[in-house]
């Protein structure tokens, strides 16, 4: 790793340190640092006296703490997706819900808010859509004798119309009083309800997913180069692909088991850390990362802090997202390489 490049990776960290630590702070409830930093120390060590009442060690570690973990969490996970995806398909429009994770995901949410189960059950049927969604994706593309990349894209383009119209069925016939407006809200994406629970739930996946797309990584830079370039080179295209897809996958639909469907992340972020330290992934993985997690948890907190009523992150991701990926279309010295 060139030292320019570690340099720009700690300066990262440092911002997202400085982002988590601020997040902490603002809110409708506010905690000063000094008493943030006080009750932070007394979880560490002992001795040290409580100045504070309940409720500020409650807002702390039951409501932000689990909030911005899951907002570093998500963010991270659609950004590495996508610069994965980005790269093995050699196409700077792909996203993490390119093979229909994300309407997957959304629909079987939907299917479990209109079936009243608990906050757990609609996790785990979005977490099983997104899967089944992919998985249907990649079992047409295989029946597809054409370009097997434009079959995959093809497939995934199908699959996410088939299940956005399926969102849109149980939309139609939900109780227009109780039931579509928790299904319109989640899908618009938000961290508001998030508990200890669900960090714990999505931890895994993107966790696992995560550490196998970095034990990939010079296998994605030959990937990179195109297909036939990496088959020349004894790589196993094939084999690779399912892995990339796989990981990509469990982390997709873990994020938006737990947080609705927020795009845009997956799109903007992988273009922006390869503007900032290049297309190789030994330090692009790490940089979309830490880009992902710190540009999620600054949006959260402005929909937080924005408006009286919370503002939607999906909303909010797609007014920042737009501009900014028109603009990377329209100034040329920030082309796809």
């Amino acid at each position: 790793m060139a030292k320019n490049n570690y340099s720009k990776l700690l300066l990262l960290i440092a911002v997202l340190v400085i982002i988590f630590i601020l997040s902490f702070v603002l809110g409708r409830y506010p905690v000063p640092p000094g008493q943030l930093l006080s009750v932070l120390a007394a979880r560490v060590f002992s001795g040290i006296p409580q100045t504070w009442s309940p409720t500020v060690e409650t807002v702390i570690f039951q409501v932000r703490l689990p909030r911005i973990m899951a907002a570093i969490l998500v963010g991270a996970a659609l950004s590495t997706a996508g610069a994965a995806y980005q790269g093995m398909f050699k196409n700077p429009l792909v996203s993490p819900d390119i093979l229909g994770a994300s309407a997957g995901a959304g629909f079987g949410a939907a299917l479990g808010i209109y079936f009243s189960f608990s906050m757990f059950g609609v996790q785990l049927m979005a977490f099983v859509w997104g899967l089944v969604a992919v998985s249907l994706t990649y079992g047409i593309s295989t029946r597809i004798r054409h370009d097997k990349m434009l079959a995959l894209v093809l497939a995934g383009i199908m699959i996410g119309s088939l299940f956005t119209a399926c969102i849109s069925l149980i939309k139609y016939v939900a109780d227009p009083y109780d039931k579509l407006p928790a299904i319109t809200f989640w899908l618009m994406g938000s961290l508001a309800s998030v508990s200890p629970k669900d960090i714990y739930m999505a931890l895994i996946p993107i966790l696992a997913g995560t550490i196998v797309l970095f034990l990939l990584r010079w296998r994605l830079n030959v990937m990179a180069m195109g297909e036939e370039e990496a088959q020349v080179l004894g790589l196993n295209t094939g084999l690779l692909k399912i892995a990339v897809i796989f990981c990509c996958t469990l982390m997709t639909a873990a994020s938006v088991s737990i947080s609705g469907m927020i795009g845009w992340v997956g799109l903007v972020i992988p273009h922006l850390a390869r503007m900032i330290v290049g297309p190789n992934y030994q330090v692009l993985l790490p940089t979309s990362i830490l880009l992902g997690g710190s540009y999620l948890l600054l949006v959260d907190d402005l929909a937080r802090l924005m408006a009286a009523m919370e503002i939607p992150l999906g909303v909010l991701t797609a007014l920042i997202g737009v501009p900014f990926f028109l603009y990377l279309l329209l100034n040329r010295r920030w082309g796809w390489n």
